[in-house]
């Protein structure tokens, strides 16, 4: 009892004090200071995205005893390498891996499933980024009837738009219309690409109904006749390329008019205005563009953060011409690696050193030329899937009765004719049997089953869940299709890629400049990891779809 008086005296001398704080009135709300912040978030002045299509991770390394001091061995001495990257879906093709680099997504959510598909909805293949509704701006060709519409999710350079009531400024740039537009999404403030029947940098009117002035200038001083205007010779001795194959090899491809088979020097004078595409000068044009644009833009400059994604298409034109073996590759990297250089130069001088956070992947990798390995006493070989669509149509119409059961072929998928099947009165389910049976008798496949029985089938990972991650239920076809190791989809010359191989899975990613410290890691991430890596470091949203994990390393 004694013990419970003093509680309630000591309680009653405090209560005065309390009471007296409460009821002092509070301290006016500084409208001001909250709008300005005590500390703003800290944030890079630009964020630069380069994709190179089809640069494979081993070109870090391949040609790094022949890269000068400031492009790639810059990005490696100064930046964070993910070295063990990986697309986690198939088919690793452009369109996917531009649209997945800035989405964090997948094509089973983001839809782009291909460069190109069968829709069911129209009746026919339709583009990735097609579009009825625009018009091209720049020219008088197709070449900008195209728009991000098909592109279901929300992209890093959208939710950078909606994180400060669209302040940010951002542009894609590309050779490639799908290399500018995906990257930049639904919001971008423009995408611009070439048009190579032309010879003009073009855009569409989903984004302006009139071609800026400063890219009327650009091209209005034809830069693809000036690039093209002396030989494509290397940049070294030619003696010097040993890490590549002879010059001439009945393997590669040949440019049209050539005269000197595949061999250097390549005298592309008296070709079109779109063969620029398919030499090392198409990625120095595409950066030279890129530069008018950022400063047209004034971009790196305001309060908020800019964004502008390019794509530089000509490694993978050259690519798939002369394949990664050849010294046209190997020219192609050398020449791209002091394109890097001055661009790295650019940007310190423009936006500042460490003011703007730089990152360089890929969309997809490679496969080796057929003829190389065979050459080599090594596996692989080709596959025509037009012939095979031929080829099963045929024997279905002679064991079934029924026509054309194969609508269409892409993608490493077989859409069908169910209303023939029906009319017919077959079961699909004996049909597609069959057509499993014919296409296993071939070394060149590998797996092929009915798309419904993705998870049945007997796959080791991580073929499962990269075919899982690139079915859209929507887009999809009917019957999957696996080529065996080192098989390609194509003919006698060059090669292609879209498998899910790590040849043409395992993709660079180094990132440099604001907020990086220099290392590297071996752990597995995904070409999904990008973007909310991304995300964390401007401190925003991720997109709409995304399903990749932030990379600790580089945020810690």
């Amino acid at each position: 009892m004694k013990r419970n008086n003093l509680l309630t005296i000591a309680l009653l001398a405090v209560a005065p004090a309390v009471w007296a704080q409460k009821a002092t009135s509070p301290k006016p709300f500084d409208h001001t200071a909250a709008h300005k912040g005590t500390k703003a978030t800290s944030r890079p002045k630009l964020v630069v995205g380069v994709v190179v299509d089809q640069m494979r991770w081993d070109y870090l390394y391949r040609y790094g005893g022949r890269y000068a001091g400031g492009g790639f061995k810059r990005l490696l001495q100064e930046g964070f390498s993910c070295e063990n990257t990986l697309i986690n879906y198939t088919p690793t093709i452009t369109a996917c891996g531009h649209t997945c680099v800035y989405t964090g997504s997948v094509p089973a959510i983001h839809g782009i499933i291909g460069n190109t598909w069968y829709s069911n909805e129209i009746g026919r293949t339709m583009y990735c980024a097609e579009d009825t509704t625009v018009t091209t701006v720049g020219s008088t060709s197709a070449a900008g009837k195209m728009s991000p519409r098909n592109m279901l999710v929300t992209t890093i350079g959208d939710e950078l738009r909606l994180s400060n009531n669209f302040r940010s400024k951002v542009i894609g740039v590309a050779i490639k219309d799908r290399g500018a537009i995906l990257p930049a999404g639904h919001s971008a403030n423009a995408a611009f690409w070439y048009d190579g029947s032309t010879g003009n940098w073009v855009t569409s009117s989903y984004y302006m109904n009139e071609l800026p002035g400063w890219a009327q200038e650009f091209n209005n001083q034809k830069w693809p006749q000036q690039y093209l205007a002396k030989p494509w010779t290397t940049l070294y001795p030619l003696s010097t390329y040993t890490l590549s194959t002879a010059d001439e090899k009945a393997y590669e491809g040949k440019y049209k008019n050539s005269t000197t088979g595949t061999s250097f020097p390549h005298d592309l004078s008296g070709i079109a205005n779109g063969t620029i595409a398919a030499s090392p000068y198409g990625n120095t044009m595409t950066l030279e563009f890129a530069k008018k644009a950022l400063e047209s833009y004034n971009m790196g400059k305001g309060d908020v953060t800019d964004f502008l994604a390019i794509s530089l298409s000509s490694t993978d034109y050259v690519g798939h011409q002369f394949g990664p073996n050849s010294i046209e590759v190997e020219d192609t990297y050398l020449r791209l690696d002091h394109d890097l250089a001055t661009l790295f130069q650019y940007l310190d001088a423009k936006v500042g050193k460490g003011q703007y956070l730089f990152f360089i992947t890929a969309d997809h990798g490679v496969a080796h030329v057929p003829g190389f390995l065979q050459e080599n006493k090594l596996p692989g070989g080709t596959w025509d899937d037009r012939a095979a669509m031929k080829d099963l149509n045929d024997k279905v119409a002679a064991k079934f009765g029924v026509n054309n059961v194969i609508k269409a072929v892409d993608n490493y998928q077989f859409w069908l004719n169910y209303d023939n099947i029906a009319a017919a009165g077959k079961s699909s389910n004996d049909i597609q049997q069959f057509m499993i049976t014919e296409l296993l008798k071939s070394p060149a496949i590998a797996k092929a089953f009915p798309v419904r029985d993705l998870m049945t089938t007997v796959l080791p990972e991580p073929m499962r869940t990269m075919m899982t991650n690139g079915y859209n239920t929507k887009r999809s076809g009917d019957i999957q299709i696996a080529l065996s190791p080192a098989y390609i989809d194509g003919g006698k010359t060059g090669t292609t890629h879209g498998l899910w191989y790590p040849y043409d899975a395992h993709i660079p990613l180094v990132w440099m400049g604001w907020g990086i410290k220099p290392g590297k890691t071996n752990r597995t991430t995904g070409m999904t990891d990008i973007t909310p890596t991304l995300a964390a470091l401007l401190h925003i949203q991720m997109p709409s779809g995304n399903v990749g994990q932030v990379i600790q390393e580089i945020t810690h």
